[in-house]
């Protein structure tokens, strides 16, 4: 095999890692190995039953995030993919995905769903995901997986934002192995879906909003 298709050595990981870029030609080699992160569904006690409906709009994300590649940072400048493994969509899609279930799983919330389901929703929740990587910074083998993202609530129908947050995790792999990585993911992950959800149902009255006709101009 040529020097092009070599694995940079600093990024070892059970065969797993490649430079971001330099895969295999168009129709050759073995599928690409898919894989999906899992819905928080566990909260605390207290939460507040709402009586209002809430749509989840698909997290922005930059281009590099924008994709179902799994994201990794041999150093704070660079973005490169571990090799023949993916999500089961792009990152924001499974990310937006896996919001809306873990809302479901509380049972706090009269109804939740994706824009694309037409929801007459009374708040809008707008993410954007920052972070979403496994960083190899310190040890060459072992990463640390961060998971940033910004939440904004907006009161609908008149767009007001009615309260914003900011919400990161981090997790070290319990070893270089592809599982632990993954595992990592789902616990940082986990943490977020967790911290947004929480946040989300505490920041408004859990009564629905009154709707006010829009003005016309």
């Amino acid at each position: 095999m040529s020097e092009k298709f070599m694995m940079d050595r600093r990024l070892f990981l059970g065969g797993a890692l490649a430079l971001g870029g330099c895969g295999s030609f168009p129709g050759l080699g073995p599928p690409a190995n898919v894989y999906e992160l899992s819905p928080k569904s566990s909260f605390r006690s207290d939460l507040p039953v709402v009586s209002w409906q809430l749509i989840v709009e698909e997290p922005s994300a930059s281009g590099g995030l924008d994709s179902p590649r799994i994201a990794l940072k041999p150093n704070p400048y660079e973005l490169r993919y571990f090799a023949d493994s993916r999500w089961s969509a792009r990152a924001p899609v499974m990310v937006q995905t896996l919001l809306v279930e873990s809302f479901e799983n509380t049972k706090r919330i009269v109804a939740v769903g994706k824009e694309t389901l037409g929801l007459r929703s009374d708040y809008t929740l707008k993410t954007d995901l920052r972070e979403f990587q496994a960083e190899y910074v310190g040890d060459e083998n072992i990463p640390t997986i961060r998971v940033g993202m910004r939440a904004m609530l907006v009161r609908q129908p008149r767009q007001d934002i009615v309260a914003n947050a900011s919400f990161e995790r981090t997790e070290r792999a319990g070893d270089g192995s592809f599982p632990s990585v993954l595992a990592a993911f789902d616990a940082s992950l986990d943490r977020v879906l967790r911290g947004i959800v929480e946040w989300t149902l505490t920041s408004v009255p859990p009564e629905r909003p009154g709707r006010r006709p829009s003005q016309q101009g």
